[in-house]
């Protein structure tokens, strides 16, 4: 029987939809979904104080990566304790979770070359940087599991979930031109999948391009395109500390003046538990969207739980 340990949420998630939920031994301080998981132990907590606002937090993980430092702690006694087949990380990003260089080093005396195939667990590093890429990494995971057929379903289902969207949405009248921010202070547009979703719920994005990292941007930037829609989606925000961080947005002076501010077009998105995370919630994520371009033609019941209107 595999023993998964699991230090990504969308991983986590990914594992759960499979139905390999049993499996699981072990998880990281971010895995919150489904609910059950919290009984499994937390191998994994961040290296820096998640409170205060986005420019504070955004400080602090400047100061580590400057010094060379990781973000996050891997607790390698624990693992071992676990005694786990397989763990599941991530090369995407070194700050939105744990990467497979920490869970490597946290393993260094553990993993070596030579070592008894049964004493070494297997690392998979998922690499989710563009919808593709999504697809894979589940398949990639199922494969990993010895449970191949369920991983090419599990990837047909959500697909074709979203390709419903995508094609009542092929000659929408109006195509809403949309900047999605996925961080506060300082800005930074929506990259890797959000393009993609923006284009799937019958919008234009503005800012950031498919299957690349998320950019910074500017409030230059943002006051030429004068979006028609802004999405405010920070990573690891949920809507109410996302409410809390408006002012940062609020208080700059151009803000009143942007078309999507005075038609009222400006969104707050659970970016935490939706659209940061690259595993089948993402089928969720386009439901939101669409349901936020064309009210008229989507009505999936996210409204209040997914996202508000301010």
């Amino acid at each position: 029987m595999n023993r998964i340990v699991s230090l990504i949420a969308s991983s986590t998630e990914i594992v759960c939809a499979l139905g390999l939920e049993d499996r699981l031994v072990g998880r990281s301080h971010e895995c919150d979904y489904p609910l059950s998981v919290s009984r499994l132990p937390v191998c994994t907590a961040p290296k820096f104080a998640t409170e205060g606002t986005s420019g504070e937090i955004d400080r602090r993980v400047k100061g580590l990566l400057q010094q060379a430092l990781s973000i996050y702690r891997v607790d390698a006694d624990l693992l071992k304790q676990l005694r786990p087949t397989h763990i599941i990380t991530q090369t995407q990003c070194e700050v939105c979770a744990v990467s497979l260089k920490e869970v490597e080093a946290a393993l260094r005396d553990w993993i070596t070359p030579g070592a008894a195939a049964e004493a070494s667990p297997i690392l998979i590093p998922l690499a989710p940087n563009a919808l593709s890429d999504i697809w894979a990494d589940i398949r990639r995971v199922a494969d990993a599991m010895g449970v191949s057929e369920r991983g090419r379903a599990l990837v047909q289902q959500l697909q074709e979930r979203m390709a419903a969207i995508a094609k009542k949405n092929e000659r929408p009248a109006v195509r809403p031109r949309a900047a999605a921010i996925e961080w506060i202070d300082p800005l930074m547009a929506g990259g890797n999948w959000m393009p993609e979703l923006i284009g799937m719920a019958g919008g234009v994005n503005l800012f950031g391009e498919a299957g690349k990292h998320s950019p910074w941007m500017t409030w230059e930037a943002l006051i030429q395109a004068d979006p028609d829609v802004i999405l405010i989606l920070p990573c690891g925000f949920d809507i109410p500390r996302t409410r809390k961080e408006l002012p940062a947005l609020t208080a700059h002076p151009a803000w009143p003046a942007l078309k999507a501010v005075r038609e009222k077009q400006v969104y707050l998105l659970d970016g935490n538990q939706y659209f940061n995370r690259p595993g089948p919630r993402l089928a969720e994520s386009l439901e939101i969207l669409a349901e936020i371009f064309h009210p008229d033609r989507f009505r999936f019941g996210h409204e209040g739980t997914g996202w508000i209107r301010i």
